[in-house]
């Protein structure tokens, strides 16, 4: 699946600008990740860029969410691994993260929220305002962006990766995103 297929496919059944947002952050920082870790960047930013496509059909229904997209993507003879990490990401299905892919998604999906939240109480509300420490200083404030997961995020050393430089590695690749998020 080409990047313009994908998108069209998340404008089709994402109607939340929002989210939408949070769904290209999150497929800049698979890119980021993907090259760092020398893997398939085009498939991994597939990965970001689909993650939450059933959102809106299962937001009543967590214990769907992912297996939806899923489905709708081997009725789309995506490859198998893509389609496990989408399914994956949501730990309430309780499957087991077993490729780099999988573990990435997983990190990826929170740091993003963190990171809006965080460019957002800036006062120039902008990615660009903002740097590594001052995410990590947020970070360390259990009440800031509560939906932001600590442990989850905190699992990208199971990609080798330590918190700052997990954090390092999201920021620049959101802020090489900026226009497109509205940041």
């Amino acid at each position: 699946m080409e990047r313009k297929e994908a998108l069209a496919l998340v404008k089709k059944h994402v109607k939340n600008k929002n989210l939408v947002k949070h769904m290209l952050a999150v497929e800049a920082v698979m890119g980021a990740l993907a090259r760092h870790l020398g893997e398939n960047e085009a498939k991994w930013r597939l990965v970001g860029l689909i993650h939450d496509l059933d959102y809106d059909q299962t937001v009543n229904d967590p214990k769907s969410h992912g297996l939806v997209a899923a489905q709708m993507l081997m009725e789309m003879n995506c490859p198998i691994d893509v389609i496990q990490a989408v399914r994956n990401h949501n730990e309430a299905l309780g499957f087991q993260r077993e490729t780099s892919m999988d573990k990435a998604l997983y990190a990826a999906d929170p740091v993003t929220g963190l990171i809006v939240a965080a460019a957002l109480i800036h006062p120039a509300k902008k990615l660009s305002a903002i740097d590594t420490q001052f995410v990590l200083n947020r970070f360390a404030e259990k009440h800031f962006a509560r939906g932001a997961d600590r442990e989850q995020i905190k699992s990208c050393s199971e990609i080798g990766l330590d918190l700052e430089g997990f954090i390092s590695l999201s920021l620049k690749a959101m802020q090489e995103t900026a226009g497109e998020l509205g940041l």
